[in-house]
This record gives C-alpha cells, structure tokens and sequence, in this order.
C-alpha cells in the first residue's frame, strides 16, 4: 500500500513538472531553449570546473540563428592595427598569467569554437526561459546626478558637468568619457573574486561602449563577472553582453542569443578564469579592447595579448554604434534589489575593497585607452569619476606623479557601517 501511495504521488510530481518548471516555464519549453542553444559539438571536453565544452562548427554557432547572418562570410580577423595597442604590451602588469579553466582539459580543433554548454538547471535558475541570459531592465527614476568631468591631460585644467540617470536595482562606480567620437577603448582589468551574497545578485568588473539617447541606449560590453544565477556557481568568469534599447527586450551575456560572432578558438566566454588576485599578494590582470573595423563596422573584442575573440556584427545588432560610440565607462556595478536601500546587500564590487585602498588592496584598471578616427590609442582628453553609493562602493582616479597616466581604481564591501 505504501509503495502503491508513493507511486501516485511519483506520477503527480512528475506530471506537474512537465508542465510547470520553477513555476515559470512549462518543461517543454525548456528542452526546446536547450535544443535551439546547445549546437552539435565536433568534439566534447569536460572541464575541471564542471562546465562542459562544446567544440562548434564555426559556421554552426548561435549568432547564425539571426535572420540577417544567413549568409554571412565570418571576418576571421581585424582588417586594421594599431601599433600602439602593439607596443602597449611592453608596459603591461607583469602578472599577467591569467587563464581559463576548461584550457587544461583539452582545445579544439581548427574551425570550431568553444561554447560553453547551457544545461537544464542553468535555465532553472532563470527567472523565465524568456529571461535566461539576460541584464534585467534598466528602470530609470524620474531624475539624474551630475558628474564632474576633468582633463585627462593635465589635472582640473578644465571642467564640466554631466547628467547621469539614476537607476533602479543598479550600484555602479566608473570612470567616464563622452562628447567625443568614439571607435575603441581599452584597459588592462585587475582580476578578483568578489562576494556575491545572493544568487540573483550579480558583479562585474568591465567596460562599456555607448551611443543613443539615454532611455534608449546601445552598449557593447565585456569584462568579468561572478553571476551565480547565470553561471550555477561564483567563480570569476569572462563575459561579453550587447543591447540596442538599454536592456528592454534585446541582448544577452556570452552565447546565450544570437549577437556575437566568435572566432577564437582559444576562449570560452562565460568560461571561467584564474589565478585570481589576493590581498596584498600576488595581483592578477587580463587586459580586454574592443574596437570597431573601419573597413566593415563591426566591433572586435580583442583579450590578453591582442587576440581577437570575435565582434558583434553591424548588419545585426546597432543604429547609433554603426558609426561610433559617445559615451566609454570603466570600471564596476552591482546588480541587487538590495541597493540604494536599507539593509543594504554584501555584494561586493571589484576587490570588495574601497578604492582608497589602491595597489594590492582595491580593482584597479590600468593603461586606459579610447581610439578616435585618427586610429590612435590615446588617454581619453575628459573623464571623471562616479559612484552611485559613495558609502558602499567607491571609484577614484589615482595619479601616482605628474607626467604618469592615472590608474583607475573602485570597488567596495556593499553593506558596511556607513552603507548599513
């Protein structure tokens, strides 16, 4: 009698899942998301992280479901170079051993790419099998703040003030600059594992191309995040996210739509990387570039020593960035429901470390850089410094002497006495 009970109730359990998953997608929905995600591997590698590798046909990967790729011819690489982005790798941090997981447990063959494979309870986690993959919706308050802008050249030559929105569920601090047009930017990325205290909260450390009016924006982005509902686990992880109407109904993190075009056969993006940076230890940094090809419009994300990834195709994706961005941050945001209100989340930004803390202590971005339509790598001539919370994370441009280019520097704890 007992095992009769238990297996009617076996049967009711499994026939509400199939209908109903985390009360949000029915089961069939979800088989088909990981059917339309997952391509056919010419090889499998199992990572000593957990995730699992697919090696895709390049031709095969999920930027070709979009409508206007159907017969796109892949750009296998850059058609320009910037010999200053050259020479720049002489001047980078000498720690710059950083790596991905998965690397250690195999490569894959010549004209595949590696994907990251999206399992069922990484949908699970989602909000909605709609929501999976996606930066929740900016919602803007009816109001701004002003930044401070400075000379990037020679300290408070000049000066001029910026109206910055103030967004719901968002903590970001940055460093910012705009006015000018556009076609690249870089910055040499500090590497850290900050707390993450919720599985729906988020952090990143990462920059940012725009264009568009400001409740309708563009933006191209890649850095670092540890995003534990995305990603199943905490670890620091390689991302790359794009929008073309500030995050209402377009865009995704990594592979998760149809967006970006991969060409590397060497990165993994949502793959996870390391040795991470410890207090006062030894530091750890990746340096990443994106930057748009005059000759076809498309936007590379270049990573380490000028190795291209791949790039978000013009035919696909923007209005405004198919000419140039106006508007580059560098730097940190948290996304939480418990920010800018009380008890405040324990998320933490870059280190978990306020800026003030500097070399060792606090995320640092060093050798920044925009590229304007000279095809020049050059320190931004405006920018300043911004923190939503200034009590719970913190941002400031560090000059260590004169003639030497400032470090940006950000990040916090979240919750703290004065951010209680």
């Amino acid at each position: 009698m007992a095992s009769f009970i238990f297996r009617v109730l076996l049967t009711l359990v499994l026939s509400d899942l199939c209908y109903r998953v985390n009360g949000n997608a029915n089961f069939k929905d979800v088989e088909e998301k990981l059917k339309q995600l997952n391509k056919p591997a010419v090889k499998t590698i199992q990572s000593e992280d957990g995730d699992i590798i697919d090696c895709v046909d390049i031709y095969k990967q999920p930027a070709f479901d979009h409508p206007a790729l159907k017969n796109h011819v892949i750009q296998m690489k850059p058609s320009f170079d910037l010999k200053e982005e050259k020479m720049s790798s002489k001047n980078e941090p000498a720690e710059l051993a950083v790596f991905q997981t998965w690397q250690r447990s195999g490569n894959c063959p010549e004209g595949t790419v590696p994907i990251r494979r999206i399992r069922r309870e990484d949908l699970l986690r989602a909000k909605s099998v709609q929501q999976f993959g996606r930066k929740p919706h900016e919602v803007v308050l009816n109001s701004s703040t002003t930044i401070e802008h400075k000379d990037g050249q020679l300290p408070s030559i000049k000066t001029t003030a910026v109206a910055l929105p103030i967004i719901v569920n968002r903590s970001a601090a940055t460093l910012v600059t705009l006015g000018y047009n556009y076609i690249g930017a870089k910055g040499t990325f500090n590497i850290w594992n900050p707390n993450v205290e919720a599985q729906d909260e988020y952090t990143t450390a990462q920059i940012w191309l725009k264009a568009g009016p400001g409740d309708n924006f563009e933006s191209i982005e890649s850095g670092w995040t540890v995003n534990p509902q995305l990603y199943g686990d905490k670890r620091t992880r390689l991302f790359v996210h794009w929008t073309k109407d500030s995050y209402k109904t377009t865009g995704c993190f990594d592979m998760t739509c149809s967006g970006f075009v991969q060409t590397s056969s060497q990165h993994v993006l949502g793959g996870s990387i390391g040795p991470v940076s410890t207090e006062f230890g030894k530091q750890y940094y990746l340096r990443f570039g994106i930057y748009m090809d005059p000759n076809t419009a498309n936007w590379w994300l270049k990573i380490g020593k000028d190795i291209p990834v791949g790039y978000w195709p013009a035919s696909t994706l923007m209005f405004y960035l198919n000419h140039s961005s106006t508007m580059v941050e560098w730097g940190g945001q948290v996304y939480s429901s418990n920010v800018k209100k009380k008890p405040h989340t324990k998320t933490g930004m870059g280190s978990g470390k306020f800026a003030t803390g500097l070399k060792g202590n606090a995320c640092s971005m060093d050798n920044i850089a925009i590229v304007d339509f000279s095809m020049q790598l050059k320190y931004p001539q405006w920018v300043g410094t911004w923190a939503d919370e200034q009590y719970c994370y913190t941002a400031l441009n560090y000059q260590e002497g004169y003639g030497k280019l400032p470090i940006f520097y950000f990040g916090g704890p979240g919750q703290n006495y004065n951010c209680p």
